[in-house]
């Protein structure tokens, strides 16, 4: 496959696709793990971060290494988005677990 992509000059795009497709991705995660978890669930995104950053660094593949390292930054940006969604959930924005001291 990889083949196909380097001889048509499609990795670019894919890339691209797939970069959408992470950041689109974490866009629910953030919402869904402030409502269920609150801001406190910030470490896993950070564990996801470092790890994917890491084996980014360590696979030589240039296509699989440049989606582990947008998966990071993906990952290190949420932990932001968190106290953003948490200061939108405030405002009234987003719905508030009832359910959640």
């Amino acid at each position: 496959m990889m083949e196909f992509l380097m001889q048509y000059n499609l990795a670019g795009v894919v890339i691209g696709v797939a970069t959408f497709l992470i950041i689109g991705l974490f866009h629910p995660l953030v919402i869904k793990g402030e409502y269920y978890f609150g801001v406190g669930c910030w470490w896993v995104f950070l564990l996801m971060g470092i790890l994917s950053t890491v084996a980014s660094i360590l696979v030589s593949h240039i296509f699989y290494s440049t989606l582990l390292a947008v998966w990071g930054a993906s990952s290190f940006w949420s932990i932001g988005e968190l106290f953003h969604q948490r200061r939108r959930v405030e405002r009234g924005w987003f719905p508030k677990n009832p359910n959640r001291k």
